[in-house]
């Protein structure tokens, strides 16, 4: 039995891989802004935590909350993600997608490092896009000031977590291994934001999506059997070279320097 932590896990992907790691016998600790999702996930192996992880604030407060309540964390998991048809700025002043999608698992993966440290066997699984080569990180532009798109928000947020990646692999001194896994097109997630017309077109698109079951079930082995290597990248079922080119270490040095410039201006 372990600590399990899952953002993003009041629906789809990570609501059902909440699940099945309680079914596993593991001590659940679901992030996520809906309450009552949440609360209805809650029980005896499942705790649920609400946080906005668009907002670093909130971020780094539920780090320090998690480190103070649970001395081991044997997985972390993140799932937390949602499509902006349109440009939303945070409170604190940036961009959404970028914030929800990468700054917030940025700030689990490392804020969460002395927990991980405690397990045995650690593991961080990134559910993102790795594996896709379309689109990158805008290095003038990371808040998409100009130029804006859901399709070039999602595509840089999932860059950005390849290189996170590559970047804790190269950085934190951590004994976690780091996981990144693009599960594919699933029939998963929140589509109640998007326009009537994308839905519709989703909708065609999800009778040849993965069920939700399949695409979780390789982040079960993860979990349960760490692979040795400090990262791993999976593209469905597909393991990628070190090589890929998205997974370039200098990128990955260079993120890591805007990132912290970003969070500590």
């Amino acid at each position: 039995m372990g600590v399990v932590v899952v953002s993003g896990g009041t629906n789809g992907m990570g609501r059902a891989f909440a699940l099945g790691r309680a079914a596993r016998g593991d001590r659940v600790l679901v992030l996520g802004r809906n309450r009552e999702r949440g609360q209805a996930l809650a029980n005896g192996s499942i705790a649920f935590l609400p946080v906005d992880l668009s907002s670093v604030t909130e971020t780094r407060q539920v780090v320090e909350h998690i480190l103070a309540e649970y001395h081991v964390v044997d997985a972390l998991t993140l799932f937390a993600n949602a499509v902006a048809p349109r440009r939303i700025v945070t409170a604190e002043g940036l961009e959404r997608t970028f914030a929800l999608y990468y700054l917030s698992r940025y700030l689990l993966s490392f804020g969460l490092r002395p927990a991980l440290e405690r397990a045995t066997a650690p593991v961080i699984v990134n559910i993102a896009g790795v594996g896709v080569t379309k689109g990158g990180v805008r290095w003038a532009d990371p808040q998409l000031a100009s130029g804006y798109s859901a399709v070039a928000a999602q595509l840089q947020a999932g860059r950005a977590n390849d290189l996170l990646g590559v970047g804790f692999a190269q950085r934190s001194g951590s004994r976690a291994r780091y996981v990144l896994y693009h599960p594919g097109f699933t029939k998963s997630g929140d589509r109640s934001q998007l326009p009537l017309v994308v839905r519709g077109l989703l909708a065609v698109a999800s009778v040849a999506a993965r069920p939700v079951s399949d695409a979780v079930a390789p982040m079960h082995r993860f979990v349960d059997a760490p692979p040795t290597a400090p990262l791993t990248a999976v593209d469905r079922n597909k393991r990628l070279p070190p090589s890929f080119p998205t997974l370039d270490p200098q990128n990955a040095e260079r993120l890591m320097d805007l990132t912290e410039k970003l969070l500590n201006p």
